[in-house]
C-alpha cells in the first residue's frame, strides 16, 4: 500500500525561530506541539505515536536525545515517543516516519515534531568543534560548512557563468520575505550593495550568503486523509515523501563522479517523491517552494536538482525574481533558512508547516495566491541525504 494521498495534516504549530535564551529544548517542544494540538482542535490525549527530530541534542546537555523529552512535558505516557536523526534532513525524515505509521494503519493520530537549541553553547560545544574533536581524524580538520558551499559556488560560477550578482539576489529576496515573517529569526531586508558589501566567510560566500545559527521548534499532527474531514475541514494532504541517502557524511566531497554543481541526494528524492505523488513536470505542477538555503549558492543548486530549471539555469531564476513573491514559482517565502535559521532537526518541520499554511491560504503577507500544490525539501549531511515533501489541498 503506498503513502501517497493517505496522509493528511490537520494542524501545525511554529515558535518564533531565535536566540531563545529564555526557554530549554522542552520548553520549545511544549509550545509547537500546544499550537499545534490547538490548531487541530484535538487533546493530547488523543495523541497515539509521537516523534521527534533532533539531530545534535549533546549540544545543549542532554534535551533532545530521546523520545522521553516529548513525552514528559507534554505527559504523552504511554505511547511511544521515537527520536529521529537524519542530519539537516532530519525534520522531513521524521514527519515521514510519522506519515508511514499512519499510512499503515497502525495510528490514527500522530505527532511530528522538530526542535535544536543551537545558541546556548560556547564556542567549544558548536558543530564544527563537534566535527573536530571528535569525527574522522584527518577529514574533520579544516572542514566546515561555508568551505565546502564556498567550493561549490565557485565551480557552478566558472562552469556556468554565474556571480555573486546571483547569491546576492537570493539574499535580498530571502530577507525580504523574512521581514515578512514575524516568526522568523532575521525580520530585516537588505540591499544589494549591503550583500555586496559585506564581509567575507568563505570567498564568494560573505555574511549575507550564510544561514545564521538559531534556536527552534516546530510540529505537525497527522491523521488518515479519509478521517481528516472528521476532526476539520481545513486540511492538507501529503501526495509525496521520500528520502534519499546517496553517500557517507565524510566522501561526499570526495566522490570522484561528483561535479561540485549538484547533489544526487536532492535528485533522488525529489524523484520518488515526485513519483509517490505523480507529479511529472514539477516547474508546472508545484506552486510554491520551501527549500533548503543553508547558503544562496544552494537554494540556486536546488532549482536545477528538484527539477524547476535546468543545469545552469537556476541563477537566472534567482537574479530573474522568478523565485520572488510574486514571481512565477515563489521560492522560501517563509525568509528560508536564511532568514528563519536553522534550528536543525525543526527546519524540515517548519518547512511543511510553512507550505501547509500556504495552501490553506492563512499564510498573511506571504501567500502565494491560489497555491494548490507545494514542496518542502531538506539537504544534509552535508549533500549526503535530502528529504523531499510533496503536498497538495485534498
Amino acid at each position: 500500500m503506498g503513502l501517497g494521498g493517505k496522509v493528511a495534516i490537520i494542524g501545525t504549530g511554529v515558535i518564533k525561530f531565535g536566540e531563545n535564551f529564555h526557554q530549554s529544548l522542552t520548553d520549545m517542544i511544549y509550545e509547537a506541539v500546544t499550537q499545534a494540538l490547538a490548531d487541530a482542535a484535538v487533546e493530547r490525549t488523543r495523541l497515539q505515536a509521537a516523534w521527534l527530530g533532533c539531530y545534535e541534542p549533546m549540544l545543549y546537555g542532554f534535551e533532545g536525545n530521546s523520545g522521553t523529552f516529548v513525552a514528559d512535558p507534554l505527559n504523552l505516557f504511554p505511547i511511544p515517543v521515537t527520536r529521529v536523526a537524519a542530519y539537516c534532513a532530519t525534520g522531513i525524515e521524521a514527519v515521514r516516519n510519522a506519515a508511514f505509521a499512519v499510512a499503515s494503519g497502525e495510528y490514527d493520530l500522530v505527532l511530528a515534531v522538530g526542535a535544536e537549541k543551537m545558541r546556548e553553547v560556547p564556542s567549544r560545544g558548536s558543530l564544527v568543534a563537534q566535527a573536530v574533536n571528535r569525527g574522522h581524524p584527518v577529514l574533520a580538520k579544516g572542514r566546515t560548512a561555508p568551505s565546502m558551499f564556498a567550493l561549490l559556488a565557485t565551480r557552478y560560477f566558472k562552469e556556468y557563468g554565474a556571480s555573486e550578482e546571483a547569491l546576492g539576489a537570493v539574499a535580498v529576496k530571502n530577507h525580504y520575505h523574512g521581514s515578512l515573517n514575524p516568526k522568523a529569526h532575521f525580520q530585516k531586508e537588505i540591499t544589494p550593495e549591503m550583500h555586496a558589501r559585506a564581509p567575507k566567510v568563505a570567498d564568494p560566500l560573505g555574511l549575507f550568503d550564510c544561514c545564521p545559527t538559531t534556536d527552534g521548534a516546530a510540529a505537525v499532527i497527522l491523521t488518515r486523509a479519509d478521517l481528516a474531514p472528521g476532526f476539520t475541514d481545513r486540511y492538507t494532504v501529503i501526495r509525496g515523501i521520500a528520502y534519499a541517502v546517496t553517500a557517507g557524511y565524510w566522501n561526499t566531497q570526495f566522490d570522484p563522479s561528483w561535479n561540485f554543481t549538484s547533489f544526487r541526494s536532492t535528485q533522488e528524492a525529489a524523484r520518488a517523491a515526485y513519483r509517490m505523488a505523480g507529479v511529472s513536470d514539477p516547474r508546472k505542477e508545484i506552486d510554491v517552494v520551501e527549500c533548503h538555503d543553508c547558503f544562496t549558492i544552494t537554494e540556486i543548486v536546488n532549482y536545477e536538482d528538484l527539477g524547476f530549471a535546468a543545469p545552469g539555469e537556476g541563477w537566472k531564476y534567482a537574479t530573474g525574481g522568478v523565485t520572488r513573491l510574486g514571481g512565477d514559482l515563489p521560492v522560501n517565502t517563509s525568509g528560508g533558512l536564511k532568514s528563519c535559521g536553522h534550528p536543525i532537526g525543526s527546519s524540515g518541520v517548519r518547512m511543511i508547516a510553512n507550505i501547509h499554511d500556504q495552501l490553506l491560504g492563512r499564510a498573511g503577507r506571504m501567500q502565494v495566491p491560489n497555491a494548490r500544490m507545494g514542496l518542502a525539501h531538506n539537504l544534509g549531511g552535508p549533500g549526503a541525504v535530502s528529504a523531499v515533501a510533496v503536498l497538495s489541498q485534498p
